[in-house]
């Protein structure tokens, strides 16, 4: 059981960042060959995929409303997967969530949530 912890959510202005980690939490967990996604669940909304990154890291997907605006990034240790949010709007706001796929090491598949763990969230609010 791969326990997922997701941390660097906050309160911030229009037009700032934050970023977003997930980390692979228990003893001897790690990210490492784990395609890693991350949802948002606005509030009054369905939880909606947002962005992916493959488990080698080269493999990226993006919903287009934040494509020019989140990056996705991972250590090669296999430890953690980060998400910089530039840019944020009002319409960012929500509970930031990552999780797992065990069958996302080469490539992520765009809109595929059937992962196989899931984070506990981490709240982002934007507005002045």
């Amino acid at each position: 059981q791969l326990k997922l912890v997701e941390s660097g959510g906050g309160l911030v202005q229009p037009g700032g960042s934050l970023r977003l980690s997930c980390v692979a939490s228990g003893d001897g967990d790690s990210l490492d060959n784990y395609g890693v996604a991350w949802f948002r669940q606005a509030p009054g909304k369905e939880r909606e995929w947002i962005a992916c990154i493959s488990g080698t890291g080269n493999s990226v997907e993006h919903i287009d409303s934040v494509k020019d605006r989140f990056t996705l990034s991972r250590d090669n240790a296999g430890n953690a997967v980060w998400m910089q949010m530039n840019k944020l709007e009002p319409e960012d706001t929500g509970v930031y969530y990552c999780a797992a796929d065990s069958g996302g090491a080469i490539l992520c598949a765009y809109g595929y949530s059937n992962m196989d763990y899931w984070g506990s969230g981490t709240p982002v609010t934007v507005s002045s």
